[in-house]
């Protein structure tokens, strides 16, 4: 998820450009732009990319999953089963059958009042959820003029302030990588961050996320950067090969999800990488948690958001969207052509080298005071 403000982020006070590299407590950072140089990893989104067209595209603010709602049903009816029951079955040998039978209707009542708890708690915490995301502002990437739009929350928290429009090749990028001692031992921490230090300030207007390892970061990167170069056009070819989401599905979750993950279970079953025992449980949480209306309720209220999202949406931001025409598309700096199609070279040439590394000698090639 989006850490804003957050401690990891680089020093707002010392200019930086790709390959720099600042130290942090346990850890560093290391910078990818200014100047957007490719890595050379493979792109991919892990869901921070909500959805792109041939002109922009948005970063930071995801859909509505299908395991919370997943989560709240299986819960619910479980909490059913087990009052409605199991418990009777359980108390029934220890029981006359009088008694048995003047409690049989408290054990249903008392299962349908858990289930309604359950049902309760999880509609309340999907309306919080619908009314942040019906709110949030996605950092947005607009191709056709080369530049960023963030718009930054009020100080206060109460809103959002103006946007703020930044040149692409002045955006500042970063991955970071950290080590910390907790009860649970020793924890590593992996991220990327985008951001930009406003004019005549120190203030930071930006957005940083946490990933599983920092390949995984570079590859997130790769995906904007790769949008921006005319590199990558559809979600398709930014698809993870471990998401259950297929070629040609919307970028949210849904009821196709669950279709995606059962078929994937057939084929993982006949090509043995899971057994009887693994399928039937996948059943039984499916059926647990009533199969396909997970999906369709994400389905609905993604729906609702989208239908009312652009109203959350400044004007400037909504005009500075549209489309312009070709003769208007901004051109990429000649020393970025230069310095991209450099590292290219030398990632070709030693594909093990440390993209700090890459980017230096690029620098030192093609005479470029570092």
């Amino acid at each position: 998820m989006a850490k804003k403000n957050s401690l990891m982020g680089p020093d707002p006070t010392k200019p930086q450009r790709a390959g720099d590299v600042e130290p942090l407590p346990g850890g560093r950072i290391a910078f990818l732009a200014p100047l957007p140089l490719p890595t050379g990893e493979p792109a991919l989104n892990e869901g921070a990319v909500s959805g792109l067209n041939d002109t922009w595209l948005d970063y930071g603010v995801g859909w509505f999953g299908v395991f919370g709602n997943q989560l709240v049903l299986g819960v619910s009816f479980a909490s059913f089963l087990l009052m409605a029951v199991v418990a009777p079955l359980i108390l029934s040998p220890f029981m006359s059958e009088r008694l048995f039978n003047a409690l049989s209707d408290g054990f249903v009542r008392n299962g349908l009042y858990m289930a309604s708890i359950g049902v309760s708690v999880g509609v309340l915490v999907t309306i919080k959820a619908f009314i942040d995301r019906k709110k949030a502002i996605p950092v947005r990437f607009h191709r056709q003029r080369r530049e960023v739009c963030f718009v930054p929350e009020k100080n206060n928290g109460d809103g959002y302030g103006s946007p703020v429009f930044v040149p692409w090749e002045s955006l500042r990028a970063w991955v970071f990588e950290t080590r910390g001692v907790t009860q649970y031992g020793v924890q590593q921490q992996y991220g990327m961050g985008i951001g930009y230090v406003l004019p005549g300030t120190d203030q930071w207007v930006k957005t940083e996320f946490m990933t599983p390892a920092l390949p995984l970061a570079l590859a997130e990167w790769e995906a904007l950067r790769g949008y921006m170069e005319y590199e990558i056009n559809t979600l398709d070819e930014i698809q993870s090969p471990l998401s259950i989401r297929e070629e040609g599905d919307p970028p949210w979750e849904g009821a196709h999800t669950i279709r995606n993950a059962h078929r994937r279970l057939h084929r993982r079953r006949r090509n043995g990488e899971v057994g009887w025992f693994y399928t039937l449980g996948w059943y039984l949480y499916h059926l647990l948690t009533f199969w396909t209306l997970p999906g369709y309720l994400a389905e609905w209220t993604t729906w609702l958001a989208r239908r009312s999202g652009t109203k959350s949406l400044p004007p400037e931001m909504v005009e500075w969207s549209k489309p312009l025409p070709k003769e208007q598309w901004a051109k990429p700096s000649e020393e970025l052509v230069r310095l991209s199609e450099e590292v290219r070279r030398i990632r070709q040439r030693d594909p093990q080298q440390s993209i700090e590394e890459v980017f230096a000698e690029a620098y030192r090639r093609q005479g470029v005071v570092v």
